[in-house]
């Protein structure tokens, strides 16, 4: 599935043209900081993984990249799964040995592979850019770790929009998801870290947190995405779409519970919750093994007459 979509998007210029706008830029960005400096250091509460607001406050460089690396090139997702909804596609491949899985974690992984390999291009422009200040690597890796983590987020939201038909149910279906996982990061991560002797506690429950936040959410998208090329449901079965959107919705305040029942450090376990219960609320029941298939219901077509012997007529 990975194979089929890098060569449909190796045919778009979507695909082509982001990754060369962003060395352009990236060069721009760099002259700049040169020129005027990288400026303050941003403050020590703004140095957490997954914070937009500390590529806000980083210069140009991280600015520019985290714009075209978590926001333009994931927000292309935003078609991916109609090109194989509106044409029937997904029927002829969930005839093969892909599953369903495969198919949305295909797309997955060939949106974000995008957004990494071009954020990876420009590590030489971080290496030049050392040579105006001192090197950072807990600040640099907080950016680096920020835009990778809004990209997955940002790529399953977008995947998860795209397998609605209409373009409202869409566009509401992605600030839907954006919103919560804003405020479910916001509730998970803002309130984890320590000071004093346990600074490092801190940054380590900083850490975990965000991871949680990237899997919950990315997971959640997924299963949208996946609920919506199902071929059939059972009699009086509710729409495992539906139950997932209304997940989503509560989520914030099932996050916010979570980490306040544990003091604020172990949001993430309310997160890895979420994931796990979206991947299991989308599944079709199966009878166990021992149970023994049920016979065929074939029609069996009325007996012949009996032939009469030779010579002798009807």
């Amino acid at each position: 599935m990975t194979t089929k979509e890098l060569r449909q998007s190796l045919r778009r210029g979507s695909f082509i043209y982001p990754f060369l706008g962003i060395q352009l830029l990236a060069v721009f960005a760099t002259a700049i900081e040169f020129q005027n400096g990288t400026g303050s250091m941003p403050s020590n509460r703004l140095l957490v993984p997954l914070n937009p607001f500390l590529l806000m406050h980083s210069g140009p460089f991280w600015a520019i990249a985290g714009v075209i690396c978590a926001v333009i090139i994931p927000l292309g997702g935003f078609m991916l799964m109609g090109q194989e909804l509106e044409e029937g596609n997904h029927e002829l491949l969930l005839l093969t040995h892909l599953s369903r899985w495969r198919v949305v974690i295909g797309k997955m992984l060939t949106l974000w592979g995008l957004c990494v390999l071009t954020l990876v291009s420009l590590l030489p422009y971080v290496i030049v850019r050392y040579m105006v200040g001192g090197v950072e690597w807990w600040y640099e890796f907080c950016c680096f770790f920020t835009v990778m983590g809004l990209a997955a987020i940002v790529c399953s939201g977008a995947i998860a929009a795209s397998a609605y038909t209409h373009m409202g149910f869409k566009i509401s279906i992605l600030l839907i998801f954006l919103i919560s996982a804003a405020i479910g990061g916001f509730t998970t991560i803002a309130f984890s870290g320590s000071k004093g002797i346990f600074s490092f506690f801190g940054t380590t429950f900083q850490v975990l947190n965000s991871l949680g936040e990237i899997i919950g959410f990315t997971a959640c998208g997924l299963a949208i995405a996946r609920s919506k090329i199902r071929l059939s449901l059972d009699p009086y079965e509710v729409r495992p779409s539906r139950m997932l959107v209304t997940l989503l919705l509560i989520s914030p305040f099932f996050l916010a519970f979570m980490t306040a029942i544990t003091l604020g450090k172990l949001g993430f376990l309310g997160t890895l919750g979420l994931a796990l219960i979206s991947i299991r609320l989308d599944v079709t029941p199966k009878a166990p093994k021992w149970v023994a298939a049920p016979a065929p219901n074939i029609p069996v077509p009325p007996p012949l007459p009996p032939s009469l012997p030779p010579g002798v007529e009807s």
